[in-house]
């Protein structure tokens, strides 16, 4: 797997069973092959140190979520919480990856599960393979995303309701791990995967922005293009719709002479609004997500023709705050 990191493990546990206010979340995101739909899978850990935040599923210190999102339906989402007795993680740092409790285990590429929620109930095993990892942003103790699996390839069955989804391959994502001391004020985040244009095999593009101190922006993006990296950091012609869920900008490599403009639109009926807790049990947060979302990306190289792709369906967005 190639990345633009260092070689170490972009899915080890940063978390500690003594840490009161943290939280880690390792989490899958895939369009289905057959195109009928994706799935968003998350496996979370909340203030181990303090068990949580209270007893409801979004406040436990462990959590396990499932998100399906058909196509032209409206999503369903499942959470269910577990107390931190019975969790079994790999150490800080540690190789591989051992998040278990009970049904519920995610390893550096294959995650299991099962949730019994209002009368439904899911169940999964799946595996994933990628050529192309790397991070967007990594603060340590502040916090830090990661993607250990961008242009990631899934197989394996998932159950749900009595309806089985299974494949080789079931369809195509990404896995990433992010972790914090708290969540942002303010985030947006997108990633799209999509057939290279030279023929079989996965191309990837992720951005981040986030609020920092002092009303700055931290801004990067990655595309993954004929197994080559490009690195963008300079970004303008922003446009930021959080009711609608779109996300319009240009971003620039200005070493390789690359200009990127993407536009990425995730408001419809795939669009999906969850309320996250605060690290500081103080309340709740609304995210929204559509992981069925629209994108359009055109680059420009220098002394060549344009690139432009579109996926319908192929891509995820997600924000957060004004």
């Amino acid at each position: 797997m190639r990345s633009w990191m260092s070689a170490r493990n972009l899915n080890a546990a940063y978390s500690q069973p003594k840490m009161r206010r943290r939280y880690e979340v390792w989490f899958l995101r895939f369009g289905l092959a057959d195109g009928s739909g994706a799935w968003w899978i998350r496996y979370l850990l909340l203030n181990l140190g303090r068990g949580g935040c209270d007893s409801t599923p979004r406040g436990m210190p462990v959590q396990v979520w499932a998100t399906w999102f058909p196509r032209g339906g409206t999503p369903q989402s499942f959470v269910q919480g577990f107390r931190a007795e019975g969790l079994s993680l790999s150490k800080r740092g540690a190789s591989p990856l051992r998040l278990v409790h009970g049904e519920n285990r995610i390893g550096d590429d294959f995650c299991q599960g099962m949730l019994t929620v209002e009368g439904h109930y899911l169940r999964w095993d799946l595996r994933y393979r990628s050529t192309f990892s790397g991070a967007l942003s990594d603060r340590g103790r502040t916090g830090f995303s990661r993607t250990p699996h961008s242009d990631a390839t899934f197989s394996g069955e998932i159950i749900f309701d009595g309806r089985t989804f299974r494949g080789d391959p079931l369809g195509y994502g990404l896995q990433g791990h992010n972790s914090g001391r708290r969540y942002r004020h303010m985030w947006t985040w997108t990633h799209a995967i999509f057939l290279d244009e030279d023929g079989p095999g996965l191309s990837s593009f992720e951005a981040l922005e986030y609020e920092m101190a002092l009303g700055m922006r931290y801004r990067r993006a990655a595309l993954w293009l004929a197994r080559e990296v490009h690195l963008f950091e300079k970004f303008e012609n922003m446009r930021r719709d959080a009711e609608n869920l779109t996300w319009a900008f240009e971003c620039t490599n200005k070493r390789k002479g690359l200009r990127l403009q993407a536009t990425v639109e995730g408001g419809g009926p795939s669009c999906h609004r969850l309320p996250y807790v605060k690290t500081d049990c103080s309340g709740t947060f609304e995210v929204a997500n559509n992981s069925l979302a629209r994108a359009t990306f055109v680059l420009s190289r220098p002394g060549l023709s344009s690139i432009e792709v579109s996926t319908e369906g192929a891509a995820v967005i997600e924000m957060a705050g004004a």
